[in-house]
């Protein structure tokens, strides 16, 4: 199970804690999908962006939990900034993640 959910979302993150902790929610889709829908107050870092933006993220010392469409390319762009020493956290598909928090 833990490539799983290293893949789709961590089921024990309790992700509207870490909201109400400051956490930033980044959706590591493309902007087209991003315009298409998104939560409220996350920003869009495509995931080919996100080893660029890894400092400015380690910089703003705050938690990070990446979503997208079904939870994939979350879970690479969370082992991205957890590399870069960012504690980030993969939320999964950002449309189950907005009914987490």
């Amino acid at each position: 199970m833990g490539i799983l959910s290293s893949l789709f979302g961590t089921k024990n993150s309790d992700y509207k804690a870490l909201i109400e902790q400051g956490a930033l929610v980044v959706d590591v889709r493309s902007p087209q999908e991003f315009a298409g829908g998104h939560i409220q107050g996350s920003i869009n870092i495509p995931l080919n962006q996100i080893n660029a933006k890894a400092d400015m993220l380690l910089r703003k010392n705050k938690p990070v939990i990446t979503c997208c469409r079904s939870g994939a390319r979350s879970g690479m762009a969370e082992g991205m900034l957890k590399s870069a020493g960012v504690d980030a956290y993969n939320g999964g598909a950002w449309e189950s993640l907005k009914q987490k928090i």
